[in-house]
């Protein structure tokens, strides 16, 4: 018999499921887009619309006048920049100690640091800024970038990785006598690419999101990053200039989608990497 030709009803129905949940995602950053060009008067109209009626640079502006802008991307770079390096330095140390060498303690250590996982860094965070505090690096790049300069998400991510790899590779190159060091930097972490480059992007975008920490450890607006710089637009009387607020908002995921375009291919091919046995 001939088979029927046509869309079933369910691939259909999968089509606009896909198709409505891609727009709903979508729809907040139309929002923002478009809003940020959009003049005062028709910001604040009643009913709004999606689309302006007149384009304008006038938020941007705004921005730069009111705002060292540049010097808090330069600043957003420098924190989240910052902290991804160290934590893929810090976290692929520990995490080959925990998951390639046998060591005294090793698995309460391990215990230790998932259980950290379950407490909120918000309860931290008051006794981490009395220890940058004492330090003397409050509106600094020290006390932003140092108390993240290890993570334990990224520390159990890595290990779990490091576990699938074979470890016949390990004692090859022990029985060449290649140090513990050696086979670290030269075998397993060539191997650990896809897993590293997962770990950076999230952390780097973590990050450079992050409102709450820059907006506590910096005081002065020469040290805030983007995100806490847009705090500083509330108009008196708590006043919100949604078009001024909205034209950051955009500046400031631009150098996002910018660095997920360049890496996009790779980036997927990591996180279907990372899930294989």
């Amino acid at each position: 018999m001939r088979r029927r030709s046509g869309l079933r009803p369910s691939t259909v129905l999968a089509t606009l499921a896909l198709v409505f949940t891609t727009a709903f995602v979508l729809l907040p950053i139309a929002i923002i887009v478009f809003t940020a060009f959009k003049p005062v008067a028709e910001v604040n109209a009643y009913p709004p619309t999606l689309l302006p009626t007149e384009w304008t640079l006038d938020n941007l502006a705004r921005i730069m006048q009111e705002l060292p802008f540049a010097r808090l991307v330069l600043n957003s770079f420098i924190f989240a920049g910052g902290v991804t390096l160290f934590a893929l330095v810090f976290d692929s140390l520990a995490a080959y100690a925990l998951a390639r060498m046998d060591f005294t303690g090793q698995r309460v250590l391990l215990v230790a640091i998932i259980a950290s996982l379950m407490i909120p860094f918000q309860a931290t965070l008051i006794p981490v800024y009395q220890l940058v505090s004492q330090l003397d690096w409050v509106n600094t790049y020290a006390g932003l970038i140092a108390p993240r300069a290890a993570d334990a998400f990224g520390i159990f991510f890595l290990r779990q990785f490091f576990l699938a790899l074979p470890r016949d590779i390990d004692s090859a190159a022990r029985i060449d006598g290649a140090s513990e060091f050696r086979i670290f930097r030269s075998i397993v972490l060539p191997n650990a690419v896809p897993a590293l480059l997962t770990l950076a992007i999230f952390t780097f975008v973590n990050n450079w999101n992050d409102l709450l920490w820059p907006l506590v450890f910096t005081t002065e607006s020469e040290m805030g990053t983007i995100t806490s710089g847009l705090t500083l637009l509330t108009g008196p009387g708590g006043i919100i200039p949604y078009g001024v607020m909205m034209a950051g908002s955009l500046i400031a995921v631009l150098p996002l989608v910018i660095a997920f375009l360049l890496v996009q291919r790779r980036f997927i091919e990591s996180i279907a990497t990372t899930g294989l046995k």
